[in-house]
């Protein structure tokens, strides 16, 4: 499965997903998946489940009945490296499960570096001053959150540079 490594631009390589079309994120864990799904424009993600592992045929009838009322066009997986972007042994883990879900349902995937996202979505969590509960209760999914919207980011055409000419007139 030839896939992004979150390491490439998108112009150094081609995408493998629709650029349109909800895409479903995950953060990948042996106990848990977090769950996030862009927009059909593929401009937003937004933090959609905590899902408790329950073995290959739980989860599996799980994420069937997500794709069935989502309809997703592919995934993004997060990659689990290491802070010098090494691989680690939850690398091959999440490029297994992602191989997993790619024949079970026949989507495309492509995977997003997720150094820091479980970081970023604690730090959120406790700026919001959930509980340790709270925070346990949403920190996968906003993880798949943050991870998903730093691929939509990196497929995004960068915005032209604003010119003078362009910016508002002062009063």
């Amino acid at each position: 499965m030839e896939a992004l490594d979150g390491q490439q631009s998108a112009a150094e390589s081609a995408p493998l997903l629709p650029k349109n079309g909800m895409v479903l994120g995950f953060d990948y864990g042996t106990k848990r998946l977090g769950i996030a799904v862009s927009d059909r424009d593929q401009r937003f993600a937004s933090p959609l489940y905590n899902h408790q592992r329950q073995g290959l045929q739980g989860d599996e009838r799980f994420l069937r009945r997500v794709l069935m009322e989502y309809r997703p066009v592919g995934f993004v997986v997060g990659l689990p490296l290491h802070m010098n972007g090494d691989e680690s042994q939850k690398s091959q883990e999440a490029r297994g499960f992602a191989t997993w879900l790619t024949g079970l349902f026949g989507l495309p995937c492509e995977f997003q570096d997720e150094r820091l996202t479980s970081w970023q979505a604690e730090s959120l969590l406790l700026a919001a001053e959930f509980t340790k509960k709270q925070r346990k209760e949403r920190m996968d999914k906003l993880a798949a959150q943050i991870l998903l919207q730093a691929w939509l980011d990196r497929r995004r055409p960068a915005a032209p540079a604003q010119t003078s000419e362009d910016a508002p007139a002062e009063h």
